[in-house]
């Protein structure tokens, strides 16, 4: 029977295998590929055991080998925006040997779903998106209102379609590698004898998500003369802002962007006795890992992609933003040109919310 006549059953997860094998295409952003831990999570408390693999693009393959629910990653070679269908087409018919009992597709994206059709999986299970019937055979709709967050969103894949979000969603967590950490920290000279305060001053998305760099500044000084060695962690892309940030606090902080691989970075932000970050991928990991997470909001919103800690580890987060009109607008750049959400959250703002967020944790 061809892939378009077979009709599986929603509930049909354990065949032919003892341990069922499932293949997850991930997502191709940093934040949104933590935002699915928990789907990975449900997935193996329903099943008792699973082997889940993701496919996903090679800047995201270090944070999904963090995540104990993954068994493989396979490094997709598409770039963003690439069809390529012979491509898809053979490494499709490469991960048929595997022989999957189930694709989850996580990206909305007509190309995403082809992979798994053409490996021939039996189950293929994504939200409709841009029109994927066919592609995928237990096709779900998105009711944005029953599933306001993006972690819920995916996390209703492990449902079959038209059921009911089981909330609270798992807890989810990243793997450190102390080793890791101690050669990171040795090859870059950084001192781990005062407290550690991490700042993650970039956004892939665009400028009007990243808080000011006389901001970071600012804080980074008054933490520094609190007893603070504070790293900044980014990117290649940030390091031009992290040595502006550098120069404008006096060399009140160690410019780390461009200078790590995710890893690596990962590893240092589990050092940190605190977190400020804009609301980008390495908040998400700072959330992930637990730590003190101050996550700066502007032209986003929490309401959409908070930290997951936020509500998984109550006390361990806390949001900083100003209520303005024109907020959340979710533009690349501020459509106004005046960039108050970001611009009027002071430094004082954030520092007291530091301060409730130790105070609560009986650190200071």
């Amino acid at each position: 029977m061809s892939r378009e006549g077979r009709r599986p059953s929603p509930f049909l997860l354990l065949a032919p295998h003892p341990m069922p094998r499932i293949l997850i295409v991930a997502p191709s952003w940093i934040g949104d590929t933590l935002l699915a831990q928990p789907l990975l999570r449900r997935l193996h408390d329903r099943l008792g055991s699973a082997s889940i693999d993701a496919l996903a693009p090679p800047w995201c393959g270090p944070l999904l080998a963090r995540m104990p629910e993954i068994n493989e990653v396979i490094a997709s070679p598409f770039a963003h925006g690439e069809l390529k269908l012979r491509a898809r087409w053979q490494l499709g018919r490469e991960l048929a040997r595997r022989k999957y009992d189930k694709a989850i597709v996580l990206p909305n994206s007509f190309k995403s779903a082809l992979i798994p059709f053409f490996a021939d999986i039996p189950l293929r299970a994504g939200y409709v998106g841009e029109s994927r019937y066919g592609l995928l055979n237990l096709a779900h709709k998105l009711d944005q209102a029953k599933v306001p967050l993006m972690s819920e969103r995916y996390a209703q894949l492990a449902e079959k379609p038209g059921a009911e979000l089981q909330r609270p969603l798992p807890r989810v967590r990243l793997e450190t590698d102390p080793v890791n950490t101690a050669r990171t920290t040795a090859r870059l000279a950084l001192d781990r004898s005062r407290p550690v305060a991490a700042f993650c001053p970039g956004a892939e998305y665009g400028p009007a998500k990243r808080w000011p760099v006389r901001h970071f500044a600012a804080l980074a000084r008054e933490l520094a003369r609190r007893g603070y060695a504070v790293w900044l962690i980014g990117s290649d892309k940030d390091a031009p802002t992290g040595e502006e940030i550098r120069a404008q606090s006096g060399g009140a902080c160690e410019n780390l962007c461009g200078k790590t691989d995710l890893a690596a970075a990962i590893d240092l932000i589990a050092c940190a006795r605190i977190v400020v970050s804009n609301d980008s991928g390495l908040m998400h990991v700072a959330a992930a890992l637990g730590r003190p997470l101050v996550a700066l909001y502007g032209s986003s919103s929490p309401e959409h992609t908070p930290p997951l800690s936020l509500s998984s580890q109550p006390g361990s987060a806390r949001i900083a933003r100003i209520e303005i009109e024109c907020s959340p607008c979710y533009a690349r750049e501020c459509p106004l040109a005046h960039f108050k959400c970001m611009n009027d959250l002071a430094p004082e703002q954030v520092l007291a919310e530091i301060d409730a967020l130790l105070a609560a944790a009986g650190a200071g």
